[in-house]
């Protein structure tokens, strides 16, 4: 069966439905945000694609045929229906905020924050998804994406959240034990950690490659579970000063050197540029980088990477 719909422009049916609810073509233009003229244009067209008149065209007035009174109680409950099921799902998007984000930024950052962010947005939901899977956004329900790298990802804009640092952390008993003094003594202790980034700690240290620990004997995909090895007094781990700021700081983990290193890469706030001004996004956007802003730890790692929380990536 041939679908009648298919000759009728959508378009012509929502200047029709106006039109017939306000019974005015002028007020119909002012509600839809056209002309009088062109107004008129589209439902001259779908009468003469339905073949016969709508309405009755007075000086100063229009009203209905018995075929447009017909169409148009089936277009305003159609058009009822369908403006209701679009306000219902913008409201249900506007309403949860949907992020994909690293494990460890999730877990050792964000999540001791996320309350105050929605203690100051309780008519929003949040969703916080730590897939390894690096997500364009928009297509799979996610709304924004804290990632680690460049700053550069193609479709998307970004803003510079936090450095990525890194320094030895160990137990108080681990440092003891090893009677950490100077940076040539973890050629006693079991390092933890990927081989480049200690290599890279070695010689910001002034530590010569004869002088250094043999290589790491564990390494991890992430940082948490590295760092989770020296909290159990399993070796000594680079770790983040900014992530495991509450771990130092109750002594759970102990920085043996001040010496911090800062890579190149950092961690990102990003977003279609598209949805930039979109409530919900804006609103999260501005007070997490208030919210980084406001960490010491962050704006120290920042300084020593010559970067600006907030900037806006590449």
């Amino acid at each position: 069966m041939i679908d009648v719909l298919s000759r009728i422009p959508v378009d012509a049916l929502r200047v029709f439905e106006t039109a017939a609810r306000l019974l005015s073509f002028t007020r119909a233009a002012e509600a839809l945000g056209m002309s009088q003229a062109a107004v008129s244009w589209r439902i001259r067209d779908l009468e003469q694609r339905l073949d016969r008149p709508l309405f009755v065209r007075g000086v100063r007035q229009v009203s209905l045929t018995p075929e447009g009174a017909r169409l148009a109680t089936a277009s305003i409950e159609a058009m009822t229906l369908l403006r209701r099921a679009v306000a219902d799902v913008v409201e249900a998007d506007q309403g949860v905020l949907a992020i994909t984000t690293l494990q460890t930024l999730a877990t050792q950052w964000l999540a001791t924050r996320l309350g105050a962010f929605q203690l100051a947005n309780p008519d929003l939901a949040v969703r916080v998804d730590t897939s390894p899977t690096l997500s364009m956004l928009g297509a799979d329900g996610l709304d924004v994406a804290l990632r680690f790298g460049s700053g550069q990802w193609a479709g998307l804009e970004s803003r510079f959240l936090m450095p990525a640092v890194f320094t030895p952390v160990c137990t108080p008993a681990m440092r003891d034990r090893l009677d950490l003094k100077t940076p040539v003594d973890l050629k006693r202790a079991h390092l933890v950690g990927e081989p480049r980034e200690w290599a890279a700690w070695f010689a910001a240290a002034e530590v010569s490659p004869a002088d250094t620990a043999p290589s790491p004997r564990l390494t991890a995909d992430n940082q948490a579970m590295e760092v989770a090895a020296a909290l159990g007094d399993q070796g000594v781990a680079l770790g983040s000063p900014i992530l495991y700021a509450r771990e130092i700081e109750r002594g759970l983990l102990v920085r043996p050197f001040d010496q911090t290193v800062a890579l190149a890469e950092g961690y990102w706030i990003c977003y279609p540029p598209a949805r930039r001004l979109t409530p919900k996004i804006a609103r999260f956007r501005d007070w997490l980088l208030d919210t980084a802003r406001d960490d010491p730890a962050v704006v120290a790692g920042a300084r020593l990477a010559g970067r600006e929380v907030g900037e806006v990536g590449a």
